[in-house]
């Protein structure tokens, strides 16, 4: 086996243990509220007479904020997850920053609306979703933009339609900024 294999496969692996975590935050969004009641997780949006199994209308949590040039803050949503909508290829999509996750993962959907076109023998590789075992497409997306910042050439996988709900933002655009840095409920993203 090739470095370059060994490497993709590890790649691969460490995605898969961040969407373990994330698949598991996501389906037992109970225990993340009692880690807020007790404390333990603090956000300015958490509400606790809120009922954590009821779905977050993604439109009214706060739109990213834009810093010094160069520079992008992100609120945390009502569990602590940070969203935004990049420009992937020119289209905006909607994601979620995950550093558990190695590389960018697209929904199939998303992938098709970034003009990316993968056909049924890409998908090459296995990989952890939220829905279980997928298989995925290693692709390469030429620009991913957030705010002031853009990264090109970026390494990524697309999963079977169907397989993944949401978008990630992981390590493959994170790796590539100068600082990806939590303060409280706010990330800050400076290329």
């Amino acid at each position: 086996m090739s470095s370059a294999t060994a490497s993709l496969f590890a790649s691969f692996a460490i995605a898969a243990a961040g969407a373990a975590g994330l698949a598991y935050t996501l389906s037992h969004p109970g225990i993340v509220a009692q880690l807020f009641d007790r404390g333990q997780l603090t956000s300015t949006e958490f509400a606790p007479e809120s009922d954590p199994s009821t779905p977050v209308d993604p439109s009214s949590d706060e739109e990213a904020t834009t810093s010094p040039p160069g520079t992008v803050t992100l609120p945390a949503g009502r569990y602590g997850h940070f969203e935004a909508e990049a420009e992937i290829n020119g289209r905006d999509i909607g994601v979620m920053v995950d550093t558990g996750a190695s590389l960018v993962a697209l929904t199939y959907d998303d992938a098709e609306k970034a003009g990316i076109d993968v056909r049924t023998s890409d998908f090459t590789h296995r990989a952890q979703t939220a829905n279980g075992i997928a298989r995925v497409a290693p692709v390469t997306i030429s620009r991913i933009r957030i705010g002031d910042i853009t990264v090109r050439n970026v390494p990524a996988v697309v999963s079977e339609r169907g397989a993944s709900q949401r978008t990630l933002l992981g390590m493959s655009f994170l790796g590539r900024l100068s600082r990806v840095e939590m303060r409280g409920s706010t990330l800050m993203l400076e290329e």
